[in-house]
């Protein structure tokens, strides 16, 4: 009979040392993969009874560590982690692969025409919007307004950057003009990802001590959380947005796209999804989830409060979000 599992086993954490990169991009490999959405709705609910079981020091009969593990990344690929619902089947991170892949593929096909470039960045603003409305914070919610400034913000972004480019390359080499869609991506970003956590820029993001005792809010860190997604997110989009383009430029050139150009579509959301499959975890892993800075670099009023708490302190943790 093999040995019962521990309860000391804290899978409110990632499985693996998220202090080191290798550590992080096998985190979110799993939080990312796309197999998690085939899995049936009594899979979930099994996975779910696994965690909230364990949680309560209630140990099923045989469970191994892996299984255990399994079930906890199961459940976190489906269940909001601060309300516990079910979360919308595309706004999951499981789906950034197959969704991103294909209107990021379509973007990148259908560029010649005003109205294809207007479309298919409203397609990809209205997916963002439904990603950051499904992973909202439970303890910072987005209100609708702001959901809906972000949404026709980021949109309106977009959508100007996309075609002020196309109408600047209408002369430049065709190559040049394919990587459109990546400037227009990467200033939605800019735009989406801090007005949608505007409450945080105003109110700050909680800081904690090493051990998860909150501390303070802080809007400096909150600056630092928004810049690294913004940085990862726009990472994501490279080798989606780059290297596709120049491999169906060399393809178009030859005779087998111009004998059978209804392959153009399929052969770039393949690409796509081949560059995102490994991009999206290993960009979501360029900072650590549990980020830290000094606490020298707080607000003047943060440090003040920090101190009398603790006066040897000399770095504060926060989550960057994602």
């Amino acid at each position: 009979m093999p040995p019962s599992l521990p309860a000391t086993i804290n899978i409110r954490e990632p499985r693996w040392d998220q202090s080191t990169f290798q550590g992080r991009a096998k985190h979110f490999f799993m939080v990312t993969d796309p197999r998690n959405l085939l899995l049936s709705g009594a899979t979930l609910e099994e996975a779910r009874r696994v965690v909230e079981d364990y949680r309560a020091g209630t140990i099923q009969p045989g469970l191994t560590e892996d299984q255990l593990w399994r079930a906890k990344y199961i459940y976190d690929s489906a269940f909001h982690p601060d309300t516990g619902e079910k979360m919308i089947l595309v706004g999951r991170m499981s789906a950034q692969v197959p969704m991103n892949m294909t209107i990021t593929g379509c973007m990148l096909t259908f560029y010649r025409t005003t109205p294809a470039v207007v479309f298919w960045q409203w397609v990809n603003q209205s997916f963002n919007a439904i990603v950051n409305y499904t992973n909202r914070s439970g303890d910072a919610p987005i209100t609708p307004s702001q959901l809906g400034t972000a949404y026709v913000s980021a949109t309106t972004g977009a959508v100007v950057t996309a075609l002020g480019l196309k109408s600047l390359t209408k002369h430049l080499p065709a190559i040049i003009s394919r990587f459109v869609p990546f400037a227009a991506v990467a200033a939605a970003n800019c735009i989406n990802i801090p007005l949608m956590r505007q409450r945080e820029l105003k109110l700050g993001i909680p800081v904690t001590d090493e051990n998860g005792n909150r501390l303070g809010e802080s809007t400096a860190a909150a600056q630092k959380a928004i810049f690294q997604v913004v940085v990862s997110r726009i990472g994501m989009a490279v080798p989606a947005m780059a290297i596709p383009p120049v491999i169906m430029n060399m393809l178009e050139k030859r005779a087998f796209l111009k004998r059978y150009p209804y392959l153009n579509a399929p052969l770039q959301v393949g690409l796509v999804g081949l560059c995102l499959v490994f991009a999206t975890p290993l960009c979501c892993a360029l900072f650590p989830q549990k980020s830290s800075m000094p606490v020298s670099s707080l607000e003047p009023e943060v440090q003040d409060q920090i101190r009398k708490k603790d006066p040897w302190l000399e770095t504060v943790y926060f989550n960057k979000g994602l």
